[in-house]
């Protein structure tokens, strides 16, 4: 039997993900232990790998192979727009993506003119504002505190990932409309798909026992 290997997001993510795994029976000791430098964590009973990767390179990771599964944003999924299967959503990290600024900013989303929008995910942006509103925009690319583009005028608008919405109450901002709703999602390379189908998909279905 060969390994099957999972692609995690670092952090908070790769932290609840192993929770949930736990759950099903997947358990990795080794990455427990937060001083260990190693990259690869392998539970060799189930056969089993796992490494640890950013937000943005876990689908890459996915698509071209060097991991099976992979647990993903899904604002990273939309934006990184690669070639896989998401096939779960798990459920925890909920958020939103939300487009936000003054609330006299509104009024410049109910018409066709050209408006500026910073956001980190130029992709979500352009989608959103061509596809469903069909309004012309200008994306600014960001990637420090997107919230600070309209405070110094460097947009009308944001394009960004909201939580609780503190920071913008915090800084006269508020969310002027949804994009999409967010989460953390279970992705899969596609020939793995095909030929690891029995395994992968007892994986799928008793996560999605738990869940419920």
């Amino acid at each position: 039997m060969r390994y099957l290997t999972f692609a995690l997001t670092k952090g908070r993510l790769a932290d609840k993900t192993l929770e949930r795994f736990e759950k099903i029976g997947i358990t990795c000791e080794e990455m427990k232990d937060k001083s260990s430098r190693k990259l690869i964590f392998v539970n060799e009973e189930k056969k089993l790998k796992f490494f640890l990767a950013k937000g943005p390179d876990v689908p890459t990771y996915v698509e071209h192979g060097a991991a099976d599964i992979g647990v993903s944003g899904k604002d990273i999924i939309m934006e990184e727009n690669r070639h896989i299967y998401e096939v779960l959503d798990l459920g925890f990290g909920k958020c939103r993506m939300c487009i936000c600024g003054f609330p006299e900013a509104a009024e410049l989303l109910n018409h066709h003119e050209m408006i500026k929008v910073a956001t980190k995910y130029p992709r979500i942006a352009r989608d959103y504002f061509h596809n469903k509103k069909f309004q012309t925009v200008d994306i600014i690319k960001l990637n420090g505190s997107i919230e600070l583009a309209p405070i110094v005028g460097l947009s009308d608008v944001i394009c960004d990932i909201v939580e609780t919405g503190s920071t913008l109450r915090e800084n006269g901002l508020s969310v002027l409309e949804e994009v999409c709703p967010l989460s953390a999602r279970m992705v899969v390379n596609q020939v793995s798909m095909r030929m690891e189908a029995e395994r992968i998909r007892e994986i799928i279905n008793a996560l999605r026992e738990v869940q419920e």
